[in-house]
């Protein structure tokens, strides 16, 4: 079924922008908002886009830093 939106001008225009830096088109990313919107969301979808931001947008721990269950939760040096 097809349906007829309006919207901005400049915001189309972004969110076009948005769509092809991200490989897709506008029409998927409404496709997929409104499958989201109505409870309907792809969950391996949901799944690769955390994986991407995740690979996109890395932590900020300084060189070498290793993680450590224990002393996380050492209260100690607080």
């Amino acid at each position: 079924m097809n349906i007829t939106l309006s919207a901005d001008p400049e915001l189309i225009r972004r969110a076009r922008e948005y769509a092809k830096e991200h490989g897709t088109t506008l029409n998927q990313l409404v496709r997929e908002h409104l499958r989201w919107l109505c409870g309907e969301a792809d969950r391996k979808a949901a799944a690769e886009e955390f994986l991407r931001i995740c690979l996109e947008h890395p932590g900020r721990s300084e060189p070498g830093y290793k993680f450590d269950r224990d002393g996380i939760h050492d209260r100690s040096q607080a």
